[in-house]
This record gives structure tokens, C-alpha cells and sequence, in this order.
């Protein structure tokens, strides 16, 4: 399971030019879903994220997570993070799940996401096409990979 996570000051998701969702200062994950993963991958994820101290504190340090600082999150599945650029220019997703594995594990991770951060999780349409605006706070930008624990 892969992650990208971005710290954002507003973030909106569109859907056939219509607001899906939204949400104000916090974090956008983008997740990507493979075969290898488990639930296991699921929980620590969850967990990692919620307890990422990438929030600024009074003195401008990052030293805060996101229930610190009483911030939202949005979770948008994301197969691209799996893609393999190894051979030729046309990326391969191979490693990507078919959505009868990644669904379940993308509604889970919501799920696990929504009690660590006590909070509702603002969200995509799997598999849609989907068009994302977003204001990148700092920029802060973190890559996690679950296979990796980094």
C-alpha cells in the first residue's frame, strides 16, 4: 500500500464538473492498492497518518499531527502509485489490484482512518475520473510505502 500525503490549507474534488468534496485545512491521501495488501497494511497506515507530527506548533516547527491541530482529512484511491515506469515510456500497472481486492481494503482504510483521526473522512468515487484542486500547505509532501514501513 502506498501513500501520498499532502498537507493543504483546502482541497476539492470534482466529479463530471460537479463538487463531490471537500475539505479545509488537513490532509489529501492519495492511495494506491496492491495485491500483497492486508488489512495489517491497513491498521499501520492508518496509524502512521493520523500520528504524522507535519503540522506547524506556535514556534512554526512541524510538531503537530492533524487531531493537534483539529484538521480534515480526504482519502482518494489512486492506482497510479503502482505504476511501473521500469521498461519502455508507457507506464505498467500491473501491481495495481483489480477493484474486487482494492475496494474492500480502500473502504476499510476510511473506516480505520475515520477512529484514528475521530472524524468523518471526506472522499472520491473509486475508480471514477476524478479532478482535484488543493492548496499545498508548505509544501508538505510525504510518500509512505507499507512494504517498506517508511
Amino acid at each position: 500500500m502506498r501513500a501520498v500525503i499532502q498537507r493543504v490549507t483546502s482541497c476539492s474534488l470534482r466529479i463530471d464538473n460537479q463538487a463531490y468534496s471537500s475539505i479545509d485545512k488537513g490532509l489529501l491521501i492519495l492511495l494506491g492498492i496492491e495485491d500483497a495488501d492486508e488489512q495489517s497494511d491497513v491498521e499501520w497506515l492508518c496509524k502512521k497518518i493520523a500520528h504524522l507530527r507535519i503540522f506547524n506548533d506556535s514556534s512554526e516547527i512541524m510538531n503537530l499531527d492533524i487531531n493537534e491541530v483539529r484538521g480534515e482529512a480526504m482519502v482518494v484511491s489512486q492506482f497510479t502509485l503502482h505504476a511501473s515506469t521500469r521498461k519502455g515510456n508507457r507506464p505498467s500497472y500491473i501491481k495495481a489490484s483489480k477493484p474486487a481486492t482494492a475496494i474492500p481494503l480502500y473502504e476499510s482504510f476510511i473506516l480505520s482512518l475515520r477512529s484514528e483521526i475521530h472524524q468523518e473522512i471526506a472522499t472520491g468515487v473509486f475508480g471514477a475520473d476524478m479532478q482535484i484542486e488543493l492548496v499545498n500547505d508548505g509544501p508538505v509532501t510525504i510518500i509512505i510505502d507499507t512494504k517498506l514501513k517508511e
